[in-house]
């Protein structure tokens, strides 16, 4: 169990090698085409559920990740971050939210800064050495492949929320 993800309130997510699987498809018209997991999205509506505050946050700008947060029910987004440190901090500070209320799942070297003042970082099976380094956890998954489905359980799971939520989908639960 890790004992950090207990206090979680708020959980953010990087995009492209997290959410995705780092792709690019350009249309022809130029638009940026991305491929999500549903079941990554699942796992964002149980966190949603549990009462955690859902963000994303990338430096990327894209259309389709702004359907999929408005699927999902995200309501924090900020995209096109050239500092994701400072716009993690600017959410937390309007919500009145400290790092280590923080958990941020990252896949590359510029979510670095922002691992320093979350109160769990985690990483995808397939991000660079040096942020698995530093990452309080690396899923198994990588990015784009259930790695933020991973990443939600894990939070709900040591929140004692993951069962209560399964059972939720049970045949005569509801």
């Amino acid at each position: 169990m890790i004992t950090r993800a207990r206090n979680i309130r708020i959980a953010a997510f990087d995009v492209d090698g997290v959410l995705s699987d780092g792709g690019l498809h350009y249309a022809e018209q130029g638009d940026v085409m991305k491929t999500f997991d549903v079941r990554d999205g699942m796992g964002m509506r149980l966190l949603r559920d549990a009462g955690i505050t859902l963000a994303i946050i990338t430096s990327r700008k894209a259309g389709s990740v702004r359907e999929r947060a408005a699927d999902l029910g995200i309501e924090h987004v900020e995209q096109g971050v050239g500092d994701k440190l400072t716009a993690l901090q600017a959410l937390l500070a309007r919500l009145g939210l400290k790092g280590c209320d923080a958990a941020f799942l990252g896949d590359d070297l510029v979510d670095l800064p922002v691992f320093g003042i979350c109160g769990l970082a985690v990483t995808v099976a397939d991000a660079p050495a040096a942020l698995k380094r530093r990452a309080h956890y690396v899923t198994r998954a990588r990015g784009g492949h259930g790695a933020a489905r991973e990443f939600c359980e894990l939070l709900l799971h040591n929140r004692d929320a993951l069962a209560p939520a399964i059972r939720g989908f049970m045949p005569g639960s509801r």
